[in-house]
Order: structure tokens, then sequence, then C-alpha cells
């Protein structure tokens, strides 16, 4: 594996990390408007990621009217969309149903990643990576049940969560993980604030208790500023398929943090679930890294 793909690897690793914790950090604001809580760690994420650019003075760019739909698109599907989707899925199905569906998103970016990217027919050797990682996610999460619109629901976020990443990879050449990472916040803030006074009407207004600021001030600044730039940055160096792998560690993320909040023991279904998903990440970056040819890394990262 050259420099550039063991750079991306880390960066993948260290950023869904990052975004599992989420799980076991979202139990401290449970009691608070889910959508004012997205709204503003996005807002808060939307500032530092500002000032990184204020600080950094990357070279002006223009926005074409493609790139401004790609950038909508993402910041409407990937973030508003995969958010709603995520709370109200979990309404009607169970949690592990829901992290079931979501876990499949290796294999569609397995297959689709390729097609987006244009490099190539999808590799069966990635895709058997996939199916372990999903695989593990299931294990780890366990199955579930719910009603169908549950289920509707999550497979929503499953198409959220994909465009996400996919709807990045023709932007990052050009505008680089900081500026993907900074317009994408910016105009989620809004779109999130309307849902949440349509789904919540005036509660969306309670001010969070110290407790509930904390977390979305990690959720914002952690998870979010940091999360999302390693991940763009990860994205042309590894490939949109090889990537796609790396979401698999996400349960493994929110495992470590409950355990490092006091939170209980990994069981055995979770701890033999990490393994499939770590084995299915190796397997599938080791064998395809030799096949491949050199993958260019943003300029702009």
């Amino acid at each position: 594996m050259n420099k550039s793909r063991l750079r991306g690897a880390i960066q993948a690793t260290v950023g869904m990390l990052l975004v599992g914790s989420l799980v076991a950090v979202n139990a401290s604001i449970n009691d608070y408007p889910i959508y004012t809580a997205h709204a503003i760690r996005y807002a808060l994420a939307a500032v530092a990621l500002c000032a990184i650019l204020a600080v950094r003075k990357p070279e002006p760019v223009r926005l074409n009217r493609r790139e401004v739909v790609l950038l909508l698109a993402l910041a409407i599907g990937g973030l508003a969309v995969f958010n709603v989707a995520i709370a109200e899925a979990t309404h009607f199905a169970s949690s592990a149903l829901v992290g079931t569906i979501v876990g499949s998103g290796p294999i569609v970016m397995a297959i689709l990643g390729p097609l987006v990217a244009r490099s190539g027919r999808p590799s069966g050797q990635v895709l058997v990576a996939a199916v372990a990682v999903t695989v593990g996610t299931a294990v780890a999460t366990g199955l579930g049940g719910g009603d169908p619109l549950g289920a509707l629901l999550a497979a929503v976020a499953l198409a959220g969560e994909v465009s996400f990443s996919l709807l990045a990879v023709p932007l990052l050449p050009k505008l680089g993980a900081l500026r993907v990472s900074a317009y994408t916040a910016v105009i989620s803030v809004p779109l999130l604030l309307a849902a949440g006074w349509l789904i919540d009407g005036p509660a969306m207004l309670r001010v969070p208790d110290l407790g509930e600021l904390s977390a979305i001030v990690y959720l914002g600044l952690v998870v979010t500023t940091a999360g999302f730039l390693l991940w763009y940055d990860s994205l042309p160096r590894l490939g949109p398929d090889r990537a796609g792998l790396f979401a698999g560690i996400m349960p493994i993320g929110a495992i470590t943090t409950m355990m490092l909040l006091g939170q209980g023991l990994p069981s055995p279904a979770e701890a033999l679930g990490a393994a499939l998903v770590v084995g299915g990440i190796l397997y599938g970056v080791r064998r395809t890294a030799a096949r491949v040819g050199p993958v260019v890394a943003s300029q702009n990262a």
C-alpha cells in the first residue's frame, strides 16, 4: 500500500470511529429536540470550518452551476435528509434494524463507487469485502424488527449516507475536503431548522442544559468538523468503493465510546461483528491495492 492510500486508510478509520461515537453521545441529548441539536451541531462545524478556511486562505474558486447543484444535493441528502430519516426511522423500527439497513452502505458503495469515479467496473474483491463488513455490522448491531415504514425510512437514510460520499467525489478534486465540508455544513443548518420547526414546533427553541450543550459541542467540533475533513480527504486517496468499507467501523466506534463512558463491555456478538468488519476492510484494501493504479488526492485538502 502506497503512502497516499495508507494515509487515506488511517484518516477513514479515525473519521468513522469519531462518527461512530455519535451513537453513544446521542444518549446525552435524547430529551432535547433532535433537529435543533443537529442544526446547532452543523452551525458550530460551519463556524469552525469557515475559520480554518479564513486562516488557510486557499486560492479562490468559482463554482459552476453543476457544482452548486451537487453541493445542494449533498447537503440536502447526505446531511439533512439522512438525519431526519434516522431520527424518524427509530420511531417505527428498532435501532438494530435501522443500523443493519444503513450498515449495508459498503455494498452500495462497492457497486456504485467505481461508476461515479469512472474508474472501471466494480471490483469483485471489494464487493466480497463489503459483504463481510456488512455482515459484521449486522452481527454487531443485531437484526431487530419494526414496521415497514421504519424499514423504508432506514432505506432513505441509507441513500443519504451513500450520497454523502458519492456526491462529493466529483467536487473534491476542485474544491478539496475543507471547502466541501464547510459549504455543506453551512447549507444544512437552515434545512434542519426548518425540519425542526415543522416537526417539533416551538419546542425546538428550548435552551439546552450543560450536559446537552457539551454533547452538541462535541458533535459539532469533533464528530462533524474533524470527521468530515478526515473522511473527505480519504475519499480520493482510497477511491469511493474501498473508502465505503470503512463505514463498517462506525459500530466499533460506538462500542468503544460506550466502554470509555462506562456504559458496558461489548457482547460476544459485538466482538464477533467487529472482527468481521476489520477482516473485511483488511481484505478489501490489501487485495485491491496491488491491482489498481495510484489514486491522486485533492490538492486542496
